[in-house]
């Protein structure tokens, strides 16, 4: 039943931002409602404001909206006058298309981008009048799907999520879909048992985690994981899809001013460069790229049909994307006319070129992003990013003499192995780059300095090494304070809590289930929010539940453990991780393996599959 529109209607004058909520975009897709056989709800635990600017809900509205029996609408959290207004009102969470309760449709997929949205998982759910658990669910209920990068560890919120979709989901929501359709009438079970039988999926409940008693602190490590069904794969190797997926096209223009309010085409999907600490780089393994002329065709139709005139070309090193300058070269030139301007995430120092800039500069770009991540050449080599300073000074030099004039830089600061000179060196770095802007610019010169702390990530070399104490982190944090201040210089960087929080929610296991859930009892929701944490209510969570997350945050893994993430396989072996970080610990690095197969598994994994689209070169052999 639609929700009552009038009772919407008194609550919105009530509320910032009341556009947020009630749909209506230029290109949102209203389907008939009575006349469409299967309804999927695409839930985004935040606010409007950054789902919409998030590429892959897109992606797969786009892909579900194309299914003629299938219907596919948004649901977005929302802010806290407006969640306070609705459960005031009685109102419960509802889609932005037919303005339709969550509870009506037949399955909601979430996206768990980061793991500071979990509790926001839980408001979603309760608001929408769902049992969080799915142990209190059944047929009855919507299917509850789950993607994004946060699901490589599906562990701390399993007990709330029928199914995860590990991986690119473009084909696999697709094929979920179907599974269905053909299980509406069965029991839950029966619809779980035939998910389970695709690649990609992990359902949690077909699973047994046994824990280890020997830790004296009760927080011992998981003894055994073991698949209860044969339908259940042990691991779940993720999905891949061989090509990159059709560009959406007819984006929704939003009606309230987003995070980027911009068209967005991905270009590419994974990386080469092997960065140790990238949890990102390692999970989207093999590279694939779009072909340049695809690539114009989206954007003639973006610019016809959504009216943007700026472009981001997404990518997770967007200028090692092989055809970067041809790709922006022909889009000036194509569309130029039409004030287009381009815009690129965070750039490689050692992938920049002066006609990149040169091309980009058509436009109307104002600023350039890099990300050194570490001030000091020896900590670059330990993390693999192999960017001399020399020439991260040479490429500000070029990018200010070119006319901007502001240059955004991002660090990390509590790497394994760092020490204080090394954060000095940020802080020299930075005011190298401003001393060159200032000879050209003058006071006109802006270098913004991002600095966040360093969270060891499942699936990468670092996972095994423990989060930097926290007075460690405010030590550094004063000495950035005291040297990075100052007209024409601004630092940001984030809170310690924010980072214990995270890093004990990134390598968690389902011991954690029970803590997300008494944190969101205790008022916890919006954790990425600085303004909106509540610290002390996951402090008082893991004191009930019993466990420590020092144990989780500081605790130092040994190689042989088992580690709760691995019941997802990425393709990439563990031993090629631990390699890895060995090679870390001396300093040692390895090229771009588009230059050279280092063997990490990805090829092995998929022997069988369609490789002719990836960059990875004839793998070499096992030393």
């Amino acid at each position: 039943m639609q929700i009552d529109l009038n009772q919407l209607e008194r609550i919105l004058p009530r509320v910032r931002t009341p556009g947020r909520y009630v749909g209506a975009e230029y290109n949102s897709v209203v389907k008939d409602w009575e006349a469409t056989a299967t309804r999927v709800c695409l839930a985004f635990p935040d606010i409007y404001d950054l789902g919409m600017s998030n590429l892959g809900l897109m992606i797969l509205y786009d892909a579900l909206n194309k299914l003629g029996d299938v219907l596919a609408e948004r649901a977005f959290l929302p802010w806290v006058d407006m969640i306070a207004a609705m459960r005031e009102e009685g109102i419960p969470l509802y889609s932005l298309e037919n303005k339709r309760p969550l509870a009506d449709f037949d399955i909601i997929g979430v996206t768990l981008p980061y793991e500071q949205v979990y509790t926001n998982l839980l408001e979603m759910l309760d608001l929408a009048g769902i049992p969080l658990r799915w142990e209190d669910r059944d047929s009855e209920h919507p299917l509850i799907l789950a993607g994004g990068h946060a699901t490589f560890n599906p562990e701390p919120v399993a007990a709330f999520v029928d199914a995860f979709i590990i991986g690119d989901g473009e084909e696999a929501i697709v094929e979920a879909v179907a599974r269905y359709e053909e299980t509406r009438h069965a029991s839950r079970e029966a619809q779980l048992k035939a998910l389970a039988e695709l690649r990609g999926i992990y359902v949690p409940r077909f699973y047994d985690v046994r824990y280890s008693d020997a830790a004296s602190d009760g927080q011992g490590p998981i003894a055994a994981i073991r698949a209860k069904t044969p339908e259940a794969s042990l691991p779940v190797l993720k999905r891949v899809v061989s090509e990159m997926p059709p560009v959406p096209t007819r984006l929704i223009v939003p009606t309230v001013d987003v995070s980027h309010n911009r068209a967005a085409i991905e270009i590419s999907r994974g990386c080469t460069r092997g960065c140790r600490f990238c949890h990102a780089g390692i999970v989207t393994r093999p590279v694939r790229e779009r072909p340049v002329e695809e690539v114009l065709e989206a954007t003639e139709k973006i610019l016809r049909q959504t009216g943007f005139e700026e472009i981001g070309l997404l990518s997770l090193s967007p200028s090692d994307y092989s055809k970067i300058e041809e790709l922006v070269e022909a889009m000036m030139d194509r569309f130029g006319d039409e004030h287009l301007s381009i815009s690129l995430p965070a750039l490689r120092a050692d992938s920049f070129s002066v006609s990149l800039a040169e091309a980009i500069a058509e436009g109307r770009y104002t600023g350039f992003t890099f990300a050194p991540e570490a001030g000091s050449d020896r900590m670059r080599a330990a993390i693999n990013k192999t960017i001399p300073s020399r020439q991260v000074f040479d490429v500000a030099r070029e990018v200010f003499e070119r006319g901007w004039q502001t240059i955004k830089l991002y660090f990390m600061i509590g790497l394994p192995g760092e020490e204080m000179e090394d954060v000095e060196a940020i802080t020299e770095m930075a005011q190298t780059v401003h001393i060159i802007g200032r000879r050209i610019h003058g006071r006109q010169a802006q270098v913004n300095v991002s600095v966040n702390t360093f969270v060891p990530k499942p699936h990468t070399p670092f996972q095994w090494v423990p989060l930097a104490p926290s007075r460690s982190i405010r030590q550094k944090h004063a000495l950035l304070r005291r040297e990075l201040r100052g007209r024409g210089i601004k630092l940001d960087y984030n809170d310690p809590e924010a980072s214990l929080l995270e890093a004990v929610l990134a390598r968690g296991d389902r011991r954690l289930n029970d803590v997300v859930e008494q944190a969101w009892r205790l008022g916890a929701r919006f954790d990425a929010w600085d303004d909106q944490r509540d610290f002390g209510a996951w402090m008082r969570a893991f004191a009930k539940a019993g466990l420590d997350p020092d144990v989780y945050a500081y605790r130092k893994r040994s190689p042989d453990e088992q580690l709760p993430w691995e019941i997802v396989n990425t393709g990439v072996e563990k031993r090629f991780l631990w390699a890895e970080y060995e090679r870390s610990q001396r300093r040692e690095t390895l090229s771009d393996c588009r230059e050279r197969c280092h063997a990490c598994g990805i090829l092995t994994a998929y022997s069988r599959e369609k490789t002719e689209s990836w960059t990875c070169p004839e793998p070499r052999r096992r030393p």
